[in-house]
């Protein structure tokens, strides 16, 4: 192959793969992420409400735009709870920031940002969560989870063993495409020295291909202008040279067309080999995941409740909250008038919320994703032998309440914010974050049932056309 067609079938082979990634292959790898950002989130908060670790007070007052790990440094028993409980909630954030804000995209993915990455991967080892562990964090985390763990109910248990499993699972996988994201970089690196410094107009083809050594003069000299701020790899640039004037050159050019060439999975194979009844359950065991979120929401908005009833202290409440209690008699039904926004027509709407029928309902919804949408969950295990369709329909009314209930917790967030007294606002406990979290939930298991949707409708297409995916 003439140099000249080779450096342009390699730049044409590096954007296509670059296009391939930023389409398929980096959001995949952001799955991996969220699912990871799922899991360290539910241990985080199961360490949180057992008091085994202090969560970051200033927690909502760090802003994250950047990627970055924890601390690895050692620290005394004294220290343990809060330094874990920061190291944990900076990790989360990270990983949340990661999830919802930083864009996956192979320019976004240069090696200086894999670098900030593996630093973050290693900052927990997942896959050996032991309290024998030389690192640090590792080590600390493995003990808490024991401790933790000690006479626990079985739900729970099962609950924190399916995270930690899984958030191996997705580290691995992490682990492994950002190993290939690296190596892409490299010839993606390579694609645009060929691009951009050997297309240059003051570049001299004809004396590049009269020796090694001046085709790196070649380069060197036109590298900056064409480059701008870019390094200069020495080892990269010999790749190139090598794969332009090696005595084998012709292997190495197959060979790099080869590593390039963007491999398409058949998809109708693909039909044949999903688990769809095992799909649409994955939906379920998203959902699986917002108990904790729901039990942080329930007591900060009680808290508030309380705080502006506080405000209503006169002699005559005292006298009336006493001779309901003195008799047994029931609380006088609250109701909030709140602000609904809806998101996908950009509206808002008032509504009135009995808030503890509200309350009821939510705390209700919390113990029925418990006891259905984790897995091994005797709930679970029933739904389980349900047909698909009717699985479906369980996790298409899931979803549809839980997101009924996000826009009324994103109401009573802010109706409380602004209903108490001045004085009092600093005491209102926000809910921001777990918002954030159920929400995240509520994304990824929409996603997984339009990813089940997909695969059904594409086999029952199939069906139609005459085509037998079972003996493909």
């Amino acid at each position: 192959m003439e140099d000249s067609n080779f450096s342009q079938a390699v730049v044409e082979a590096v954007d296509a793969k670059s296009d391939w990634y930023d389409k398929e292959g980096l959001p995949g790898l952001a799955d991996e992420y969220r699912l990871l950002h799922t899991c360290v989130r539910t241990i985080f908060e199961f360490l949180s409400k057992k008091a085994i670790v202090t969560p970051d007070p200033y927690k909502l007052d760090k802003k994250i735009s950047d990627i970055q790990a924890p601390e690895d440094t050692p620290f005394t028993e004294n220290e343990r709870a809060l330094t874990m409980g920061m190291r944990l909630s900076d990790y989360e954030s990270t990983l949340d920031f990661l999830c919802n804000y930083y864009k996956f995209s192979i320019s976004n993915f240069n090696m200086a940002t894999i670098k900030k990455l593996v630093a973050l991967n290693n900052t927990f080892c997942w896959a050996s969560l032991t309290p024998n562990s030389p690192k640090v964090n590792t080590r600390a985390l493995a003990e808490m989870v024991l401790r933790g763990r000690q006479n626990l109910d079985g739900l729970t248990n099962s609950m924190i063993t399916d995270s930690l499993s899984k958030a191996a699972v997705a580290m691995r996988n992490i682990t492994e495409q950002l190993k290939e994201v690296t190596d892409f970089q490299r010839e993606f690196y390579k694609g645009q020295v060929r691009k951009n410094v050997m297309s240059h107009p003051n570049y001299d083809t004809n004396a590049a291909a009269s020796s090694a050594a001046e085709e790196l003069s070649q380069i060197k000299k036109i590298f900056p202008a064409a480059m701008g701020k870019m390094p200069f790899y020495n080892e990269l640039i010999d790749e190139i040279i090598q794969e332009d004037t090696a005595p084998n050159k012709a292997e190495l050019q197959a060979a790099l067309l080869k590593k390039l060439d963007v491999v398409k999975p058949d998809n109708r194979r693909k039909i044949r080999e999903v688990d769809t009844k095992d799909l649409i359950l994955g939906a379920l065991r998203v959902l699986g995941a917002m108990p904790p979120q729901l039990e942080a929401v329930y007591q900060k908005l009680s808290d508030n409740h309380e705080l502006l009833e506080s405000e209503h202290n006169s002699f005559m409440d005292r006298v009336k909250r006493l001779f309901r209690k003195a008799f047994n008699i029931k609380e006088k039904p609250q109701f909030y008038q709140i602000t609904i926004s809806d998101g996908s027509s950009d509206t808002k709407r008032r509504e009135k919320v009995n808030f503890q029928q509200f309350m009821t309902e939510m705390n209700a919804r919390g113990r029925r994703f418990t006891a259905a949408c984790v897995k091994g969950a005797p709930g679970y295990e029933k739904v389980a032998t349900q047909p698909e369709d009717r699985i479906l329909d369980f996790v298409n009314a899931q979803l549809a309440e839980s997101n009924k209930m996000l826009k009324i917790l994103q109401g009573l967030d802010d109706f409380f914010k602004n209903a108490v007294a001045p004085d009092n606002k600093p005491k209102v406990k926000g809910i921001k974050m777990e918002l954030t979290s159920i929400k995240n939930n509520i994304v990824k298991a929409n996603q997984v049932r339009a990813e089940y949707q997909a695969y059904v409708e594409e086999a029952e297409q199939m069906k139609k056309l005459g085509i037998n995916t079972d003996e493909m």
